[in-house]
């Protein structure tokens, strides 16, 4: 399954749109005023399905990743000097970058092969493509590139 993530041009908060391969579009992300970033996600017919919300005051950034009001984990960045890294507390699942920060790749110690994901360059709003394996992981892969987008806002 593919998604792809499109960040809307023109708005005050974080702001995106999910379409699938066809171009349907089948999640909406409308960011809210607040300390740190946080990103309520809907379904097209406007169900809320979960959030990523930022924690404030920490050394370096973390996510905290909640799917129908339940905590699932946490997607915090990593100190390192060349590539961006992350670690996910969250299943058995596992992150990890290309010295760019463009490309991720999220795999499970039990089950393979999870994510992949790519920035398009050269666009005018940051725009990934998800390649999922299981489409029933969609949305937690979502909220996961979601994290590491917010985080590379920050930095610029």
């Amino acid at each position: 399954m593919k998604l792809y993530f499109k960040q809307r041009l023109f708005s005050w908060f974080d702001s995106y749109d999910i379409y699938d391969e066809e171009g349907n579009t089948v999640y909406t992300v409308k960011g809210e005023f607040s300390l740190g970033h946080k990103l309520p996600i809907y379904a097209p017919n406007g169900e809320y399905l979960g959030r990523i919300q930022e924690r404030i005051l920490t050394l370096l950034p973390k996510f905290e990743i909640y799917i129908h009001g339940r905590y699932m984990g946490e997607i915090k960045k990593e100190f390192s000097l060349f590539t961006p890294r992350f670690t996910l507390d969250c299943r058995d699942w596992e992150i990890e970058g290309d010295i760019f920060g463009w490309d991720y790749t999220v795999t499970s110690r039990n089950h393979g092969h999870i994510m992949s994901v790519s920035k398009e360059l050269f666009r005018l709003t940051d725009t990934y493509v998800l390649d999922i394996a299981d489409p029933e992981n969609a949305l937690l892969c979502l909220m996961i590139v979601l994290a590491i987008d917010a985080e590379a806002c920050s930095n610029d």
